[in-house]
């Protein structure tokens, strides 16, 4: 269960509340929704789920080379990932 407050969220894990910055929502909404953990994305990614981790609550920024991976991975624009629009559908590719 989580709760957005303007750009931060606190999630509720078991028995006590973590709090972090959550810069683009879109992505840890997409995997929890799609049923990964952060290891497997990690996996994917070639990083560990530590990292992953780091990047979901904040304290590192997603590399550009990441978001695309997430994007082609999940299927959606890069710009719905970050929260730039609702749309999912990526673009055409070149």
């Amino acid at each position: 269960m989580q709760y957005l407050i303007s750009r931060c969220c606190i999630v509720d894990v078991g028995d006590c509340m973590h709090y972090g910055i959550v810069e683009f929502e879109n992505i840890r909404s997409l995997r929890i929704d799609k049923g990964y953990t952060q290891k497997q994305i990690g996996d994917y990614l070639g990083i560990s789920q530590n990292t992953y981790s780091q990047y979901e609550i904040g304290v590192l920024r997603y590399p550009v080379d990441v978001l695309m991976k997430l994007a082609d991975f999940y299927g959606v624009s890069v710009d719905y990932l970050v929260g730039r629009t609702s749309v999912k559908e990526p673009y055409p590719k070149k």
